[in-house]
């Protein structure tokens, strides 16, 4: 039986979707590696290697948990201030473990990943994903526009405006916060 991921917003690229096993809930901050909602730390990893579709690929072991937690940290730097060197070297750290090996399929040109060491797999992968992420749209990495919210999401809107991670979450509190301001003011 496969654990439900408990996080409000799944479904980003592995980047971003990595950074978001973080994330605050009633103003407590939440974090889906800490062994939180009855699940120890290798039980959050299998939850969210389920959802990011890497559990056939990868298994939750505590050692691709630390080095997934390594990428976390790295990706969360390079995010926040992408001029900071030592973020970027962090990223590419990571990227050290693995490579992109070139391969022939019977449909034609193809790419496999390979890993020095498999339990690197997916933190390789996730920095990978933000290298791509950065050549076909860097501005549309984006931190939800919420003060109080720690997500992250790729923002696929036709003119690229989206500011929240949820219309239905933080974008509703903002606006009903707004609203309520303007009515006390009549």
């Amino acid at each position: 039986m496969t654990t439900a991921d408990p996080r409000p917003l799944t479904g980003e690229p592995i980047a971003l979707d990595l950074l978001n096993t973080r994330w605050m809930q009633e103003g407590e901050p939440l974090d889906l590696f800490a062994g939180a909602f009855g699940l120890s730390r290798v039980e959050g990893l299998a939850v969210w290697l389920e959802s990011a579709g890497l559990a056939g690929r990868f298994r939750a072991d505590a050692s691709t948990l630390v080095h997934l937690m390594t990428a976390r940290e790295a990706l969360a730097r390079a995010v926040a201030d992408p001029a900071d060197e030592s973020a970027r070297a962090l990223v590419d750290a990571v990227l050290e473990h693995g490579r992109i090996r070139a391969t022939l399929t019977a449909e034609g040109p193809g790419e496999r990943a390979e890993f020095d060491d498999r339990t690197w797999g997916p933190a390789w992968t996730a920095a990978r994903n933000y290298l791509e992420l950065l050549e076909s749209a860097p501005d549309r990495i984006r931190k939800c526009a919420s003060e109080t919210c720690v997500l992250h999401f790729h923002d696929t809107s036709r003119n690229g405006t989206r500011r929240w991670c949820s219309m239905s979450a933080c974008g509703n509190r903002v606006k009903a916060s707004r609203h309520y301001a303007r009515t006390r003011e009549r």
